[in-house]
């Protein structure tokens, strides 16, 4: 009977200036976990002025991609993937640097993934209990919520949570494609792609500083609901214009209608009511634009799912390649002397 193979894990921790608030997220992670048999650090600094990537170092950190200048969190958690990927993780866990997520919750989103029940487990803050979110952050909580279950199929609960643990089969599929922020538009790809998704309550640390992914819940539901919509659009082009399209039509029959029954009952005076012939004439003429706008899309959305599957061998294949000569190519990386944690940390 053959042994079962190692299990790493690696817990990636994208980072904005985050000196301040590092050490205590790096001193709540777990040094050792059931089933899995090695666990290693990896920090993404995105351009920190701060000397983030160096107090890192001195904290212990094991691997550190560091980009010259700022790149935006999705940017910063896509490097963290790749790097994870190349550096043999079996399992990704992402968490926050500002100690917003407790290091004990880890073995939680583990779990689902280690049982074989999950390919993607996303860590359920329930928003509705945080105190410092107020009743307005809730409420777009569980209506963003909402939306992103509908398009994804899936039932997370939290969508905007960034504590979340994944496999290589996630983390090979999974692409960011805009520049704000990956929570939403991975849970939709991943619906889409057909993983296995869950969500596990986790517990919150008290606010240590105000989110820096946006400044204004304005700008927040602006940005946010764009990545919805467009997101949306990728996987469901038909749907998303074919709507447009046939209340399009519909509008514009209706006011053909309208024309026609006054020129019907008025007949031989004049009727009038142009306007209506004219714009529904219109309407009809967009319904058709926006139809075949619809049948583009499709044919888009179906040259990307191609694409994402020719960028996923790729991924495999650097990974593997990587694996046999031991050298990863990471822009920005490097391995610090840090040993590996394992079972033998519980002591």
């Amino acid at each position: 009977r053959c042994a079962a193979a190692p299990v790493k894990l690696i817990i990636q921790i994208p980072c904005l200036n985050e000196r301040e608030h590092l050490p205590a997220t790096f001193a709540d992670l777990p040094r050792a976990l059931t089933g899995i048999d090695a666990i290693e650090v990896l920090v993404v600094d995105d351009g920190s002025t701060d000397g983030t990537a160096a107090l890192a170092e001195e904290l212990g950190v094991h691997h550190i991609v560091r980009f010259p200048r700022r790149r935006g969190l999705a940017a910063a958690y896509q490097a963290g993937v790749d790097a994870c990927l190349q550096l043999g993780a079996d399992l990704v866990v992402n968490t926050d640097a500002d100690h917003q997520y407790r290091g004990e919750d880890i073995a939680r989103l583990c779990a689902p993934i280690l049982a074989g029940r999950a390919d993607l487990v996303v860590g359920d803050r329930r928003t509705d209990q945080i105190p410092h979110f107020s009743p307005l952050k809730r409420l777009l909580q569980r209506w963003g919520s909402r939306v992103v279950r509908r398009a994804s199929g899936t039932a997370v609960r939290d969508s905007t949570s960034g504590f979340r643990a994944m496999n290589r089969r996630a983390a090979t599929t999974l692409f960011v494609h805009n520049r704000f922020t990956y929570t939403l538009e991975s849970i939709i790809q991943a619906g889409n792609a057909g993983l296995a998704v869950e969500d596990v309550e986790v517990t919150t640390n008290p606010e240590t500083r105000k989110s820096r992914l946006f400044r204004t819940m304005s700008s927040y539901v602006r940005r946010n609901g764009a990545v919805i919509v467009r997101s949306y659009s990728m996987y469901w082009p038909v749907q998303t214009f074919g709507v447009i399209a046939l209340a399009l039509l519909v509008l514009g029959l209706a006011l053909g209608a309208r024309f026609t029954y006054f020129y019907a009952t008025r007949w031989p005076e004049p009727s009038g009511h142009t306007e209506s012939l004219l714009v529904g004439v219109g309407a009809v003429v967009l319904a058709f634009l926006v139809g075949l706008m619809a049948l583009l899309g499709d044919l888009v959305a179906a040259n990307r799912r191609l694409t994402e599957q020719v960028l996923a061998q790729v991924r495999g294949l650097n990974a593997a390649v990587a694996a046999q000569t031991g050298a990863a190519a990471i822009p920005g990386y490097r391995r610090t002397a840090a040993p590996t944690w394992g079972p033998e940390a519980r002591a």
